[in-house]
């Protein structure tokens, strides 16, 4: 893990480098300045709970800022990527945009780098995944804003009427449960796999990083069609799907919501889920366990992280201002307010540490205990949208009656290919 503090002196020589920066023409000058910024509601009620997230903390910093107004839009997460696009390809880029992804931007010279807005103390703050995942070429560009990982949830009840009595701990144990939950219990998916287009790029990555790979070798270039990963969904064909065990619908067809909806109506004994699922299956009543997908003979090489990405734009030449807002941000109370409201992680140590020794947060502590060695998506290849679409509509056909996994991950790594030569 990489350093956790910088010292006062560190702290104050940031901030002396950032007022001096200031007055060197890379920032707007004299006189009042207002931010765009552009972020995603993460209210899955409906509710106003991300506007007002937004709405007091922009008032608080203005308070503390006077001469920087922030001009705040709240976009849906249907909308949101787009609509920051739509902006940036008309010239009218946002200052701040809390979105999905940054690498196109980054690879396109739109935005500054971590280090030319925050100061010491708070870059050097994010967990070590997230960092790497923010990087491309290794400058980090995209800023983790809120983070999760996945876990495996088991419907405790369901367990107990099958006679299961500890957790999966190998592959085949998670075989010989579902066996179970299919035998004695009325589970209509004993393990529900989505690899439906909604999600599947996530629901494999699990699933890769459980048997010991996952898309990209060390140096970074893409493994998609590894041994590993072609046997790894060789077993789950032969081993889940060819044995009745993953439900009436087809996991080609299934996508995530509908798998997390049957979840919570009490039908689905194991899936693949993350912490917002924990709220509506408590709304259920449905009585959840949670604990990491096993690997093929004991513990995986890693679960999966998730980051959602916040980014500041160069079209202004609003640096410094930005700077200040994202260093407020980052401060523990914002990021625990956020994540707390949402069911989320924190993506700096400091919140970390405090959320999971907070009584309130304990739901939370198998997620934060997994995410500082997660594993997550490369986010930092401009080619990872093709191949995550590319995932998205073959990988279900890998465990289809007659598909082949073999050739399936190749046609998948072959685009790949050709995607990244791209670049």
């Amino acid at each position: 893990m990489h350093q956790r503090f910088l010292g006062l002196t560190a702290a104050s020589a940031a901030l002396a480098m950032t007022v001096a920066l200031s007055g060197c023409g890379v920032s707007s000058g004299s006189g009042d300045v207002t931010l765009k910024l552009v972020a995603a509601d993460y209210d899955v009620s409906g509710g106003q709970s991300s506007k007002k997230y937004w709405a007091n903390l922009g008032a608080a910093f203005e308070k503390a800022n006077p001469g920087i107004k922030v001009d705040i839009q709240i976009e849906s997460w249907n909308d949101v990527d787009r609509k920051v696009g739509e902006m940036v390809k008309a010239g009218k880029a946002p200052d701040v945009a809390q979105i999905g992804a940054y690498a196109d931007y980054a690879a396109a010279d739109k935005l500054y780098s971590a280090d030319q807005l925050l100061s010491i103390p708070v870059q050097s703050n994010f967990l070590r995944p997230l960092v790497d995942a923010g990087e491309q070429k290794r400058v980090q560009y995209g800023m983790p804003f809120v983070a999760s990982t996945r876990l495996l949830f088991y419907n405790k009840k369901l367990f107990k009427e099958a006679g299961i009595k500890g957790t999966p701990k190998t592959w085949d144990d998670l075989r010989e449960d579902a066996e179970k939950l299919k035998a004695g219990t009325d589970a209509k998916y004993p393990f529900a796999l989505p690899l439906g287009a909604e999600e599947a790029q996530a629901e494999t990555m699990m699933w890769l990083l459980s048997g010991g790979d996952a898309y990209l070798d060390p140096v970074g270039n893409y493994s998609i069609d590894s041994q590993q990963n072609i046997a790894t969904f060789r077993w789950i064909k032969e081993n889940l799907v060819e044995k009745g065990l993953t439900g009436p619908v087809a996991p080609a067809k299934l996508n995530r919501k509908e798998a997390f909806a049957a979840f919570t109506r009490g039908e689905v004994g194991m899936l693949n889920g993350h912490p917002s699922l924990m709220q509506e299956a408590a709304k259920a009543d449905i009585d959840v366990g949670k604990v990491a997908l096993p690997g093929t003979t004991g513990k995986p090489k890693a679960t999966m992280g998730v980051a959602d990405w916040i980014m500041g734009f160069k079209q202004n030449h609003h640096r410094v201002e930005i700077g200040k807002f994202l260093d407020f941000v980052f401060s523990d109370k914002n990021v625990l307010d956020f994540a707390g409201q949402n069911d989320l992680l924190p993506s700096t140590i400091s919140a970390s540490e405090t959320m999971v020794k907070d009584p309130e947060h304990q739901d939370l502590k198998e997620f934060l205990e997994a995410l500082p060695t997660s594993v997550l998506p490369p986010v930092g290849k401009t080619s990872w949208a093709v191949v995550s679409d590319s995932i998205k509509k073959n990988i279900g056909k890998a465990v289809a009656p007659g598909g082949n996994p073999s050739a399936v991950l190749e046609g998948i790594a072959r685009q790949a290919t050709i995607a990244e030569s791209a670049e």
